[in-house]
């Protein structure tokens, strides 16, 4: 069980970095809860997710996800990771800035009959802002 929770995990970034939502999208419950805790975003079921997930593409047409480390405990998974990406297109009311940003990040997930039923996204949003420009360097 533990071997097929981490091919899930390895399939969430990978489909992420791929951008291929219809195959996001399988790895999670109907039910699904999709909370992004830095952003205040939180997207309820598939149909919610699809539209965050298509909107972080529209944004970030680079938008990849490398994994640095994960666990698995039981029905609870988590995972270190490192976005990378270039800030292209309006993204919740912030207009292009054509700036590139890596940002560190963590995701907690909680499954469900080997699904995806809650997953909560923790990033470093204040090294996002700066690198896109809206937040003052050091």
């Amino acid at each position: 069980m533990q071997g097929d929770i981490e091919k899930t995990l390895e399939a969430w970034a990978a489909d992420w970095s791929s951008h291929d939502i219809d195959h996001l999208l399988s790895l999670f419950t109907d039910d699904c809860i999709y909370e992004d805790v830095a952003l205040g975003v939180v997207n309820n079921g598939k149909a919610e997710l699809k539209t965050f997930a298509d909107s972080i593409f529209a944004a970030f047409p680079d938008f990849k996800i490398e994994l640095k480390s994960r666990f698995v405990s039981g029905s609870w998974a988590g995972m270190e990771w490192v976005i990378s990406a270039t800030h292209k297109g309006d993204f919740l009311g912030i207009p292009a800035t054509n700036k590139s940003c890596s940002i560190r990040g963590t995701t907690i997930i909680e499954l469900q009959a080997g699904k995806i039923m809650r997953n909560s996204d923790y990033c470093d949003i204040a090294t996002f802002l700066k690198q896109i420009g809206l937040m003052p360097s050091e």
